[in-house]
């Protein structure tokens, strides 16, 4: 059902409160009465803005002169055509050509609100926004299928990837690191769609994710530890939970003289060491050749002296290769993976790594996995919209034909408040790891009583 007939029916089942509803209607079905004054700015444009300009936005300069250029035009069009506009229309003029020209059109201000999280475009007359951890319609809509399908060129261009019938799905990012996905007719239904996962312009420290309650002040002293003495950590946990967050956060505990590798499919981390090697996989050309996967961005990587593998996730063969990096003196590494539980994150990487193609019992498979992998970091987006680690579980073997965990820290949920969030506490288990003799010999003291005790239950 489309967004204007849901709203039809909404009006028709709550006519007590409809103003909201009928001013979404209003301006689905509005023409805009500026568009032909817009379509001549356009016109002029092309024929009188320097190309140069268009290539060098990322410079300051450049994209100040083009900014007066565009004023430039946009004054005299309305002059050539008398048009009477006040002094609100001129500048919602000038903005929304600048938004087309330099940013990404009508969604431009959503990127820029520091308020908004995500940004999906669900065909040009529905945009939807996560703003505080929650969706809400934005009023931004484009001009039609054309506009949306402008904006995503706009997009992958300067990363060298393509969108069409024949590659009708494509994973970018933006300049500050942005995650993109898009999709278009005719898989998608509703008009070529658009998922931005934006990152912070600055990004969050571990000072941050204890402000926002995501994780506590001894977990996070527990988890710096173990980045020190090279544990190999997985973050797991759902789709649009902040695993990247995380795997950023965690990797900024890695000591600035060690040499990183990154490993990623579209580059989103934002590491601040100097000694970074950033790893992006390649589809395929429109021929179907020239691939490289994230499974070969591993191998290769293993010839390349790194201290740190970092894999922003894995999620298919590659994590064969990974788990032998990991058991062959590549320790410390990290990588996030798609799953709800720990146990969960472990029969998925038994999944990957038959996705392989190796014939491997399953037995020797997790005996791979129980060596390789020290600590799991389970990470979850709750019901409220917060980003919590529910529990960080410790990989402590075999027994028999089954990998052991152990939870170090948990998340125990106690209730819900009048305004819908979630209380909770996020404790220690009283259980202390297998590994400390590692932070001993790494002469990292930790707190006696940083694991609690049982008497906290």
């Amino acid at each position: 059902m489309s967004l204007l007939a849901r709203l039809e029916k909404q009006k028709q089942t709550q006519p007590q409160d409809t103003s909201k509803p009928q001013e979404q209607i209003k301006q689905i079905r509005q023409v805009d009465p500026l568009r032909k004054l817009k379509g001549k700015i356009h016109e002029q444009l092309v024929t009188e803005v320097d190309r140069k300009l268009l290539s060098q936005l990322d410079q300051d300069s450049s994209r100040q002169e083009l900014r007066d250029k565009i004023g430039q035009v946009v004054q005299q069009v309305v002059t050539e055509e008398q048009a009477k506009l006040s002094r609100g229309e001129s500048q919602q003029i000038l903005t929304e050509i600048i938004d087309e020209v330099i940013g990404l059109g009508p969604i431009d201000c959503l990127i820029q609100d520091e308020d908004v999280s995500e940004v999906m475009v669900n065909g040009p007359k529905s945009v939807f926004v996560e703003r505080k951890g929650r969706l809400e319609l934005s009023e931004v809509t484009f001009r039609d299928n054309n506009h949306v399908m402008h904006i995503i060129e706009k997009i992958v261009a300067p990363l060298g990837r393509r969108i069409d019938e024949s590659s009708p799905m494509v994973d970018a990012r933006l300049p500050d690191g942005s995650r993109v996905n898009a999709i278009i007719p005719p898989l998608a239904l509703n008009g070529p769609t658009i998922t931005i996962r934006k990152f912070s312009k600055d990004p969050f420290t571990i000072d941050d994710l204890i402000n926002f309650g995501t994780i506590s002040p001894e977990m996070a002293q527990f988890v710096n530890a173990c980045v020190q003495v090279r544990l190999n950590i997985v973050v797991s946990g759902g789709t649009g939970s902040g695993k990247t967050t995380l795997l950023n956060v965690l990797s900024s505990f890695i000591p600035s003289d060690e040499r990183i590798v990154t490993i990623e499919d579209a580059a989103e981390l934002q590491l601040r060491q100097e000694h970074v090697v950033s790893l992006e996989s390649r589809p395929p050309n429109i021929e179907g050749k020239g691939a490289v996967t994230i499974r070969d961005l591993v191998r290769n990587s293993l010839r390349m002296r790194p201290d740190r593998v970092v894999i922003g996730e894995v999620r298919g063969g590659e994590a064969l290769d990974m788990l032998q990096a990991m058991n062959t003196g590549h320790d410390g590494s990290l990588t996030t993976g798609h799953a709800n539980t720990p146990r969960d994150m472990l029969a998925r990487l038994e999944t990957m790594v038959l996705m392989a193609g190796m014939d491997l019992p399953v037995r020797a498979i997790r005996e791979q996995i129980a060596s390789a992998i020290d600590l799991i970091v389970q990470q979850s987006r709750l019901k409220d919209g917060s980003r919590k680690i529910i529990k960080i579980t410790e990989v402590q073997g075999m027994e028999g034909e089954v990998i052991t965990l152990q939870d170090i820290f948990v998340f125990e949920q106690q209730g819900i408040d009048e305004n819908g969030r979630i209380l909770g506490k996020l404790r220690p288990t009283g259980i202390r790891p297998k590994f400390m003799e590692r932070f001993q010999t790494a002469g990292i003291q930790l707190p006696a009583d940083l694991f609690g005790g049982l008497q906290n239950w």
